[in-house]
């Protein structure tokens, strides 16, 4: 099973220092780019945990090719 590309393109969030967000590899969240906690069930998806030590602004994948989740790296361009 693939999973959807709910964007194809990155989101760019803010994430807050020592605060873990739950980054959706099913690409079916309600709330992208976050795990909705529900979409997911009966796929063999899991939300990607992340976790920064800083204030930081970050571009999380959007199409769900990315070699590197949940960070963005660009694949979405090999499309076009």
């Amino acid at each position: 099973m693939k999973p959807e590309c709910p964007k194809n393109g990155p989101y760019g969030v803010m994430l807050q220092e020592n605060k873990t967000y739950l980054w959706c590899a099913c690409g079916r969240s309600k709330n992208p780019p976050y795990c909705d906690n529900e979409s997911h069930k009966g796929t063999d998806f899991l939300p990607v945990p992340i976790r920064m030590d800083e204030l930081s602004y970050i571009n999380l994948c959007g199409c769900k090719k990315t070699k590197n989740p949940p960070y963005c790296d660009q694949s979405h361009l090999k499309d076009e």
